[in-house]
């Protein structure tokens, strides 16, 4: 027998009083749109982002419009994004059905440009939290919330990725330099030597402001290839020395012909 999941919208559930909430999470502020059905005129309020005692306070004044009671179903939805599942977790926490919508699902008119204002945003979320209530199904994608520990996990190799497209970044960035120049290197050895010694199609000198940049950010290639290779160095002695079960998995998946390190570890 399986365990419900309480994130997702029961569809099949008689009615019950229900308030609906939708997020439109900004840095700064939280645009919130709640209702109690399709007829209803959303009641739109602004809080500070974060601020989970102002929200837990408008929910209760939210019931209390609606004339639902303090333990009334509370039924709300946001956006994946910069916030993460925190949101998510705090909204469990206090008894709320949250799914977590993948925003590329969000369906947009193909005939206009989308405008993206608050107001459209939170009413679309809310009509397309109602939509499911109603027995329509395939309305959105929702995304799959790891636990804490899941999460965790990813921390490591999310920085190894992101330590190499910076350094793939920079690369790039200095080789479009000397290309602007007509200045062609392989950037392996002794770059400080080759940079000082390039010469544009004219055989002058690189000029001395372009070569110190150029100098400089070859500085940050080295470090990042600092920063990766102790990234993988940690990588490793995890792979030998741990003994959890996704590690084992990890170690079984390397084994396989055609799979490498960073594959296995995804």
């Amino acid at each position: 027998m399986t365990t419900p999941d309480k994130s997702r919208i029961e569809q099949d559930t008689p009615p019950q009083p229900t308030l609906f909430l939708a997020f439109e999470l900004g840095q700064d502020k939280w645009k919130l749109g709640f209702t109690i059905g399709m007829a209803q005129p959303p009641r739109a309020r602004m809080i500070p982002a974060g601020a989970l005692d102002t929200l837990q306070q408008e929910i209760a004044r939210a019931q209390q419009r609606f004339g639902l009671s303090e333990d009334a179903r509370v039924v709300s939805c946001y956006e994946a994004g910069r916030d993460g599942f925190w949101l998510h977790r705090a909204l469990v926490a206090h008894g709320v059905t949250n799914p977590v919508i993948d925003s590329a699902s969000i369906e947009v008119n193909r005939r206009q440009r989308r405008a993206k204002t608050d107001r459209l945003d939170v009413r679309k979320l809310l009509t397309m939290l109602l939509r499911p209530m109603a027995g329509e199904r395939k309305v959105w994608s929702g995304v799959h919330v790891p636990s804490v520990e899941e999460e965790d996990r990813r921390q490591l190799h999310r920085e190894l990725l992101t330590a190499k497209q910076a350094r793939t970044r920079v690369i790039n960035r200095l080789k479009g330099l000397l290309a602007g120049h007509g200045v062609q290197l392989t950037l392996q050895g002794d770059v400080d030597t080759q940079l000082e010694q390039a010469q544009p199609w004219d055989g002058s000198p690189l000029p001395s402001a372009l070569r110190t940049r150029l100098q400089r950010a070859w500085q940050q290639v080295g470090c990042l290839t600092a920063h990766i290779q102790a990234l993988e160095t940690e990588r490793r002695a995890l792979l030998r020395r741990r003994e959890d079960p996704v590690v084992k998995q990890v170690r079984q998946l390397f084994t396989l012909r055609g799979i490498g390190v960073n594959s296995a570890w995804l």
